[in-house]
């Protein structure tokens, strides 16, 4: 099977802490056992000094080539990395936000899928809090090509920090369009109903950092109009039934308007598991 080379897409923004920046980047680098071809890091926007200075230190002593490509005003993730996969230099990509943490072996166990023919493979990931060894919770993805596909009907049947996808299929499906918040749930769903290969790993291959507002991000009318912009548009073009759009406005929608305390207990209890122990890679 022929290896093929592949970039890390980081997009940066000015709510992101240096130090958690020179953690992720080290992660997904020096710490790999099969490290990238190249990172492309998206600042979006003004960052501030600490963080600048951080990618330029990474920048100037990286062993892997690294591109910056510096947007004047923030554009909103999507649209940054819209921007980013522009720039990158090879078809394979990575995705890694700049505040998570990538285990060692997550690039050497999900690019042989990627080489097999895939076009997005995904992974469980590991809910953590200030210290990445304080495990909270973790987030297993549905595995099997159907159970994706139905699950992609209600939820997002991917966890967005640990995809690595072939960015002709993400441009092939109009990349990740400018949906705030539901940019990854839609470009995902476009993929699949396109005729995407998609695969998920069990494994939490991607530890993510959630703080104090985790919950209260996952609320509030800002999200609520996103999620029904989301769900008009999947009635149109079909992706789901009359029926199956006013259940995920009812729920979807009226998850977004309760009580953070209950969000938090709802959220819990639907996507999150008892963690496991985690090492080098594996779980």
């Amino acid at each position: 099977m022929t290896r093929l080379a592949f970039s890390v897409l980081l997009p940066v923004y000015a709510g992101d802490r240096h130090d958690y920046l020179a953690r992720s980047l080290a992660s997904v680098t020096v710490e790999q056992t099969r490290p990238p071809d190249e990172v492309v890091v998206v600042r979006d926007g003004p960052v501030s000094p600490e963080v600048q200075q951080t990618l330029a230190e990474f920048v100037a002593t990286s062993t892997i080539p690294v591109v910056q490509v510096d947007l004047q005003y923030n554009e909103g993730l999507g649209r940054a990395l819209d921007r980013g996969l522009a720039a990158c230099r090879h078809d394979v990509v990575a995705r890694q936000d700049a505040d998570d943490i990538s285990l060692p072996q997550r690039f050497e166990r999900q690019l042989p899928l990627i080489e097999a023919g895939a076009a997005l493979v995904g992974a469980g990931l590991l809910e953590f809090g200030e210290d990445e060894h304080d495990v909270v919770g973790q987030r297993t993805p549905p595995t099997s090509r159907a159970e994706i596909r139905r699950s992609a009907r209600f939820r997002d049947p991917f966890n967005h920090p640990t995809v690595i996808y072939r960015r002709a299929a993400v441009e092939a499906v109009g990349g990740y369009a400018h949906l705030p918040l539901m940019e990854d749930y839609w470009l995902f769903m476009r993929m699949l109903e396109s005729g995407a290969v998609a695969e998920n790993l069990a494994d939490a291959l991607v530890l993510y950092r959630i703080g104090a507002g985790a919950y209260a991000r996952r609320g509030g009318r800002a999200l609520l109009r996103s999620e029904l912009d989301l769900q008009r548009r999947m009635l149109a073009a079909g992706y789901v039934t009359r029926a199956e759009y006013l259940r995920n406005v009812v729920v979807r929608g009226g998850y977004r308007l309760v009580p953070e305390a209950v969000r938090r207990v709802t959220y819990r209890a639907a996507y999150m598991h008892r963690p496991r122990h985690h090492g080098s890679g594996q779980t």
